[in-house]
């Protein structure tokens, strides 16, 4: 059985400059823990596969296309390949979401 406790997970060094840590990272699938502080963000950007955000704590605002919207604790939230999203944290603690995408981006697929 694997496990991984977060505060043993990677930290990954990334363009957005907040607390990202690697919690899963395999071909079929790649799970990431973000902290925001109040007002931090992601920088605006695209991925090549599915993505889905689960937000653990705070109200964070997710941001895909021409659509934003803050979401509580317990929320799963839908961003589609290849349309720009980014997350925010407006408030005033902070946010904790669970990042995953399938497949993983940075695998190479062969068909």
């Amino acid at each position: 059985m694997n496990s991984i406790h977060l505060s043993k997970a990677p930290h990954r060094d990334t363009p957005h400059k907040v607390d990202v840590r690697e919690m899963y990272n395999l071909p079929d699938a790649q799970v990431m823990h973000i902290t925001l502080q109040p007002g931090e963000a992601l920088k605006p950007h695209k991925t090549p596969v599915d993505v889905f955000f689960y937000v653990l704590e705070g109200n964070p605002t997710v941001h895909i296309g021409d659509e934003a919207a803050s979401y509580p604790k317990d929320t799963i939230i839908e961003s589609p390949k290849d349309i720009v999203h980014y997350l925010s944290n407006e408030g005033d603690s902070a946010a904790r979401i669970l990042v995953a995408k399938t497949p993983n981006p940075q695998t190479k697929r062969v068909l």
